[in-house]
C-alpha cells in the first residue's frame, strides 16, 4: 500500500506535523474468479478516462472514480467498467442512462439489472454502476460479478439511500421500464425528456422523473428542495405549455409540496387528471446506525425519573392514609374510653367584633 505524506504552514517555532494519507482501495480486483487482471485504468477524480460522449451525463451524476480493466484466462475474457458515484441517486440516473430501453433483466444482481449495448450487462450495486461484457457461457458471468459485489465500496448514511422519486410513478396503465429518472440537463434530454430543460430547475437541485403510458403519453414528475422553487418553476412550465398550445398534448399540473406532477402528449383528459391526483409525496424517515449510547443513556435516565416520581407519590398518599387512620381513629378511641360518642360534634370559636355600644343597644338595661 502506498502512503502519501503531506506537511501544513505552522506558526514559526511550532514543530510540523506530518500525516500519512491512504489512498483509496482499487475498484477493480487483480482477479475475477480465475480471470486475471491484463490492463486496467484507475482514476481518483473519475473524469480522466471516461468516454468523452458521456462525461458530461456523468459528471451531473456526481461522478467520483472511475476505473476499467481487461480480463482474461485462455479463451475466455471480458472487460469491466466501475463507475463511483457520491451517493446512491447519481447511481441510480447513471444506470437509466446506461441501461437500453425496454431491456430490464429480472435476474437478480446488484440492486437493479439490464442490458446495455451490444452484449453488455449494466447493473447498479449503492453507489456503483457497472458495466461488463464477458463471453463466457452459462452462469458463471453472473458468478464473478456477485464476487466483484462484495470488493466495491459501499456508502453509508444518506449517500446510500436510494431516491424517493422513482417509486412515486403509478403501475397502472404505465410502462415501468420506461422510467428515466434524472439530475441534469444532459442527463434528461438523453433520457427522453419533453420539456425544456432550461425552465426545469437543475441549478436548484431539481430531481426529474419521466414516464411513459401505454397509450403513448408522458407522465413528468419533479422534485425540488423547497415548495417555493417548486412553485416558482411550475410557473415557468406553465407559461411555457401555454406557449407551445396544442402541441404539447393534454397538459395536466399539480403541485403537491415541492413535488409537480404533470401530463403530456397523449392522454384522455380524465384519465391524466385521476393519474397525477393520485400521487402523492410520501415522507420516509429511515435509521441506518444503531442509536447511539447517548441516546439510551438519557432514555433509561429519564424513565428511572418519571419512575422515582410514580413511587413518591404513591407512598406519600398512602402515607396520607395511614396517618390519617392513625390520628381519626386515635381521637375516637379516646372519646369512646370517656364515654362519649366516638363522633364528635364540631366546634365553633366566635369572636365578637360589635364593640360596647351595639350591646347597649340590644340590651336596654345595661
Amino acid at each position: 500500500m502506498t502512503l502519501s505524506a503531506g506537511a501544513q504552514a505552522l506558526p514559526a517555532g511550532a514543530a510540523p506535523k506530518t500525516m500519512l494519507v491512504a489512498p483509496p482501495a482499487p475498484l477493480l480486483p487483480e482477479t475475477l474468479g480465475k480471470l486475471k487482471r491484463v490492463s486496467a485504468g484507475d482514476v481518483g477524480d473519475g473524469l480522466g478516462l471516461v468516454d468523452a460522449a458521456d462525461a458530461t451525463v456523468l459528471t451531473e451524476d456526481g461522478l467520483r472514480r472511475f476505473a476499467r480493466s481487461e480480463y482474461a484466462d485462455g479463451p475466455q475474457h471480458g472487460s469491466v467498467t466501475v463507475y463511483k458515484f457520491m451517493d446512491a441517486s447519481g447511481a441510480v440516473a447513471a444506470f437509466d442512462y446506461f441501461r437500453r430501453p425496454g431491456l430490464v433483466d429480472a435476474t437478480k444482481l446488484g440492486d437493479e439489472k439490464a442490458s446495455g449495448a451490444g452484449n453488455e450487462i449494466v447493473f447498479r450495486s449503492g453507489v456503483n454502476v457497472v458495466r461488463e461484457s464477458f463471453n463466457l457461457h452459462g452462469d458463471r458471468g453472473g458468478a464473478l460479478m456477485a464476487e466483484l459485489i462484495d470488493h466495491l465500496p459501499k456508502a453509508s448514511g444518506a449517500a446510500g439511500i436510494a431516491p424517493m422519486l422513482p417509486k412515486l410513478v403509478p403501475t397502472k396503465g404505465m410502462d415501468a421500464e420506461s422510467v428515466r429518472y434524472a439530475l441534469g440537463p444532459q442527463g434528461y434530454a438523453q433520457t427522453g425528456g419533453v420539456l425544456p430543460a432550461s425552465v426545469l430547475g437543475f441549478d436548484k437541485n431539481a430531481e426529474v422523473v419521466t414516464a411513459r403510458s401505454k397509450a403513448g403519453g408522458t407522465l413528468t414528475l419533479l422534485l425540488y428542495p423547497t415548495p417555493q422553487i417548486a412553485g416558482e418553476h411550475g410557473r415557468a412550465i406553465e407559461a411555457v405549455l401555454h406557449q407551445q398550445g396544442a402541441t404539447a398534448g393534454t397538459v395536466k399540473l399539480r403541485r403537491e409540496g415541492p413535488l409537480l406532477a404533470l401530463t403530456t402528449g397523449a392522454w384522455p383528459a380524465t384519465e391524466a387528471q385521476q393519474l397525477i391526483d393520485g400521487i402523492h409525496l410520501r415522507l420516509e424517515v429511515s435509521f441506518d446506525k444503531p442509536i447511539p449510547p447517548e441516546f439510551h443513556s438519557e432514555l433509561r435516565k429519564t424513565y428511572s425519573l418519571l419512575n422515582s416520581i410514580a413511587i413518591l407519590c404513591g407512598l406519600g398518599a398512602l402515607a396520607a392514609v395511614v396517618l390519617g387512620l392513625f390520628f381519626g381513629g386515635g381521637r375516637a378511641l379516646i372519646r369512646v374510653m370517656q364515654g362519649k360518642s366516638a363522633a364528635s360534634d364540631p366546634e365553633f370559636l366566635r369572636i365578637d367584633l360589635r364593640g360596647p355600644d351595639f350591646k347597649r343597644l340590644r340590651d336596654p338595661k345595661d
